[in-house]
């Protein structure tokens, strides 16, 4: 072992003197004291305050903003290759998509998170080695589940059919399913990826490659569908190809790039130790993030059950896709929140990480107020976009309340989700949601729905209750936490986090 694991385990570093990217730490370090200054005139104080989080909430928000829309266009121009092909394809590529594909797409995301809180505390404390080990970790981890989610996918066909959903849907949505067999795995790889790199405010490289990948998907994804042939199976088999070539150029910017070499340094035998301390917490992330992306899921499929099932899945399914494209500048927002909070939390910083979700929940809720009224100033043109049809229109136009009325929940529902991420909250949160999301928004919805005769619109309606009664808790817990106590609590994480880790350091 060398010199410098073996004085990390008898005598770990002070924090002050640890090296540290100086922008990053200085501007926090003068938030926590501009915030402990009770001597500077109230007004003076939270307006500079309020200057220096917004520059720090904005430099991290607005590339992960941009990343995540563009990853999700590549998922919606899927959608729109396939719904040109015909209505038919529409429905079952948006079926695939919401109805299997976010299953894995909800669940390895969210065990993911774990990364979020481990590595954003770590990074706060400044434990840069523990980062690089946690990536690995996680991978290792999310991998091995992805194969019994592979299973999903093969038998998506029959599940669909079990569920109640046509036949002739079931049967086009499981052929667009299979191509996205291969993008299972790219999820594994790319979550852990991202919040190591969000964790240490790195956001812009990883934007700029999702950017190009999105200009060679949509070239190659119209090559596949119109002058191949290929259908709905092409149009999955591009998507899965790019979500990989998103994974290996972040791979290659961590190995290559200065600013992550405190971070990774080389693969580690660590990597496959403590694997099922780490499956408990990202199992609960898991519970909690699955529970909040099945949600809508959920509507969708219990949409197939009406009567003219293919209509009702049209226009929900363009209203879902709206939802899920503006949906990434809430979770862009949900990044930035979860880093800011846990790297506060890490440096011992309760006034600025608490100060940090004020900021920011106000930030998203405006912003949200704003694409509420736009949805709705465009509401009888916008499903042209996506497929063709007066009928769809009208009912998609509808639809359009309901829909600006999630949009402004969605403001602040993923913001507080992230801010439970950065705490370690993730327990918590999924007892929460499944409360107000399967004890009372699904339940309401059905009744709405089939009793009531309310349709799409009844389900939906009840579903907005159950998000707004979560929504309500969440406000409630984070403005009463106790900041201290979780300073603590983070403190507390790594130091256990740490132990797990020396065992191999002294073999070493």
């Amino acid at each position: 072992m060398d010199n410098r694991a073996k004085e990390e385990i008898q005598q770990p570093i002070p924090a002050a003197i640890q090296p540290t990217p100086a922008a990053v730490c200085h501007s926090s370090s003068d938030l926590e004291k501009l915030l402990s200054d009770t001597d500077s005139p109230f007004l003076k104080r939270y307006r500079e305050a309020t200057w220096i989080e917004l520059k720090l909430l904005f430099k991290l928000s607005a590339p992960a903003v941009m990343m995540y829309l563009v990853n999700n266009l590549m998922s919606v121009s899927t959608r729109i290759f396939s719904g040109q092909l015909g209505n038919l394809q529409f429905a079952a590529a948006c079926l695939g998509n919401q109805g299997i594909q976010l299953f894995a797409y909800g669940l390895l995301l969210g065990m993911g998170s774990a990364v979020e809180t481990l590595c954003g505390q770590a990074f706060g404390a400044r434990r840069y080695d523990m980062l690089g080990v946690y990536l690995q970790r996680a991978t290792v981890v999310l991998m091995l589940f992805s194969l019994p989610i592979t299973l999903v996918y093969v038998l998506s066909r029959p599940l669909l059919i079990f569920i109640g959903e046509s036949e002739r849907v079931s049967t086009l949505a499981s052929l667009f399913v299979y191509g996205l067999i291969p993008q299972i795995f790219a999820y594994a790889v790319n979550f852990p990826i991202q919040k190591f790199l969000q964790a240490q405010s790195i956001v812009g490289p990883s934007a700029m490659i999702s950017f190009s990948t999105l200009c060679f998907h949509l070239l190659v994804s119209w090559v596949a569908v119109y002058k191949i042939g290929l259908g709905l199976l092409g149009a999955s088999l591009v998507l899965s190809v790019s979500w990989w070539i998103i994974v290996v150029a972040q791979f290659v910017y961590i190995v290559k790039s200065k600013r992550c070499k405190e971070t990774w340094s080389g693969f580690k035998w660590e990597a496959f130790t403590g694997l099922w301390e780490f499956v408990k917490l990202s199992m609960a992330s898991a519970v909690m993030l699955c529970l909040e992306t099945w949600y809508f899921q959920v509507l969708v499929l219990v949409a197939g059950l009406l009567e003219n099932p293919e209509l009702a899945l049209d226009a929900l399914s363009v209203c879902m896709s709206i939802n899920g494209l503006l949906f990434m500048i809430a979770i862009g927002f949900n990044a930035a929140a979860s880093v800011r909070v846990s790297n506060e939390l890490g440096a011992g910083h309760p006034k600025a990480a608490f100060f940090s979700v004020v900021v920011v929940t106000a930030v998203c809720l405006f912003i949200a107020v704003v694409e509420g009224v736009v949805v709705l100033s465009l509401r009888h043109v916008v499903s042209y976009v996506f497929t063709g049809g007066e009928t769809v229109a009208d009912a998609v136009a509808d639809l359009c309340p309901l829909l600006a009325v999630t949009l402004v929940l969605n403001g602040i529902q993923p913001v507080l989700s992230g801010v439970a991420v950065g705490c370690g909250w993730q327990a918590f949160v999924a007892y929460v949601n499944v409360g107000c999301y399967y004890l009372v928004g699904i339940p309401i919805g059905c009744l709405l729905g089939f009793t009531f005769k309310l349709g799409v619109k009844g389900i939906w309606s009840g579903m907005i209750g159950g998000t707004t009664l979560q929504t309500l808790i969440l406000l409630w817990v984070t403005f009463r936490a106790d900041w201290n106590k979780e300073v603590e609590k983070a403190r507390e994480r790594l130091e256990k986090w740490e132990d797990i880790r020396k065992p191999l350091l002294i073999k070493e």
